[in-house]
């Protein structure tokens, strides 16, 4: 292959660079990325179309510095659509990049950006997650294998509610279970619900299940990480590449699978690479599908209390997050009157500004 090329994609011209450098131990090349985002494309794209971006860079490999970027690089193409998210840490917008199609995803991934990390929500409804997700993380000697008891416990919870959940595999070391809503929420909300849910399970489990983020508590247990159902996180796309020693992926799974692994105590069955996903995909189609057009309502905070053994703690760590969600109606400083009120002038008609 060589070394460089410029391609035409759908009428937009790329020039593609370093296509054989070596981006993982394997030996899996940067043309070997950019050709399974191509390939992966068709049910990738559509859980990344309008949700802001933050990109993983590794320029010179999975072995080497990495950095996110969430602001749009300057040097972008004009037709790469990006939307202009608030962010109070900065006191500025943050322009995201909207990967809605594939130019702009192959522009991406020549950028060496392995690893694709979305919000929760569209650009437009910032503040409105149209999922709530726990991101189940063992803590060594545990692995996947007691995420996936983990998340059939989540799956348990969630079907005693009458609602649907999905797994994933995070492509790192854990599991990833979603539950699709598409309903009307917020953030205010869902984050509450999934602190709550993971102290009940803490509750239940005090020998394998852990809620607090501390690393010291997570020896042998699996972290249910409820914490990114938030504005200002972003979770890994389902089919982005992980930058482990080879070229894994954060794959769907199904329910059947995790149950399988469970059974056989066998971490491997859940572990898959880019050519197995490919694979997957021929045969079993968006496994994930759902997770974008499955409208559910989020379940009754009070209710998930009360099925706690200490409901009143499950209780309390619901309303500390609700009051977190809750910003203070202070008077703003003149800096930030000055950088909302330029924010304004700048914004075209009509558009309000969203925040991150």
């Amino acid at each position: 292959m060589a070394t460089s090329q410029v391609v035409d994609i759908e009428g937009k011209h790329l020039k593609l660079s370093n296509l054989d450098k070596v981006l993982y131990p394997a030996g899996f090349t940067k043309g070997q990325v950019l050709d399974y985002y191509v390939r992966i494309s068709p049910v990738l794209l559509p859980h990344l179309k309008d949700r802001p971006v933050t990109m993983k860079r590794y320029p010179e490999g999975v072995d080497h510095e990495f950095f996110f970027e969430k602001n749009a690089p300057m040097h972008r193409p004009d037709w790469v659509k990006t939307a202009p998210i608030w962010s109070y840490g900065n006191n500025r917008n943050v322009n995201y990049i909207l990967a809605n199609d594939l130019p702009t995803l192959v522009w991406v991934a020549n950028l060496a950006s392995l690893e694709l990390h979305p919000s929760l929500s569209l650009a437009k409804k910032i503040e409105s997650p149209t999922m709530i997700v726990f991101d189940l993380d063992p803590g060594p000697p545990a692995n996947i294998v007691q995420c996936a008891q983990v998340g059939l416990w989540v799956r348990e919870i969630f079907h005693h509610f009458g609602l649907e959940s999905f797994p994933k595999t995070s492509g790192s070391k854990g599991l990833q279970i979603y539950v699709p809503l598409n309903t009307p929420t917020s953030y205010g909300q869902t984050k509450p619900f999934a602190h709550a849910l993971a102290r009940l399970l803490e509750q239940e489990h005090r020998d394998l299940i852990v809620s607090d983020m501390k690393k010291a508590l997570r020896i042998n247990k699996v972290f249910v990480d409820w914490s990114q159902n938030d504005e200002h996180k972003t979770t890994i796309a389902v089919y982005s590449l992980r930058a482990r020693e080879r070229p894994t992926v954060s794959t769907p799974v199904t329910w059947e699978e995790v149950e399988r692994t469970l059974r056989k105590k066998d971490p491997s069955l859940l572990v898959f690479e880019a050519p197995q996903v490919l694979e997957r995909v021929d045969k079993l189609g968006d496994l994930f599908e759902p997770v974008l057009k499955l409208k559910q309502k989020l379940p009754d905070l009070g209710k998930l209390a009360a099925a706690a053994p200490e409901p009143e703690a499950v209780e309390i760590a619901a309303q500390a997050e609700i009051r977190g969600n809750s910003r203070p109606k202070t008077k703003a400083s003149s800096a930030r009157k000055k950088a909302s009120k330029s924010s304004r002038q700048s914004a075209p008609p009509g558009k309000k500004r969203r925040r991150i």
